[in-house]
């Protein structure tokens, strides 16, 4: 995840127009910025079952369960649920892609996976201190 994000970082220009003339380097953000999407969702996936929080049907039900036993904050359930919601823009609209609305997403939302990699290694130091946070039931 954070190697894709650096590279759409390293690569992002600094206006919308550029963006729209990137050509072949901007279908690679497009690629890159999915891909962290979807490592994103891997990780919650992950630490829904590891922490047996129980059998998801969707992403929407695994970020519930994360919220309700406190893994995350409900302000961060709706970064990732905007992350997926652009991710499915970038995957099934790829050849109609409002570039501007993407270029003002990126821009605007690409702090959300610091934010979220912070929460996550908050969380995961609890248990490396020896003092395990309490679930939330």
């Amino acid at each position: 995840m954070a190697e894709s994000v650096d590279m759409v970082r390293e690569h992002l220009p600094d206006s919308v127009e550029s963006f729209g003339r990137l050509g072949i380097i901007k279908d690679g953000i497009y690629k890159r910025i999915e891909y962290a999407i979807e490592n994103v969702f891997d990780i919650c996936a992950i630490l829904n079952a590891d922490l047996h929080l129980g059998v998801p049907g969707t992403d929407e039900d695994i970020l519930e369960n994360l919220v309700q036993h406190g893994v995350f904050a409900p302000d961060m359930r709706q970064s990732l649920k905007a992350m997926k919601g652009f991710r499915n823009i970038v995957v099934h609209r790829y050849g109609a892609i409002d570039d501007a609305l993407a270029f003002s997403i990126l821009t605007e939302h690409i702090g959300d996976f610091a934010l979220f990699r912070q929460e996550v290694e908050r969380f995961l130091q609890s248990f490396e201190d020896g003092a395990p946070r309490e679930l939330r039931q």
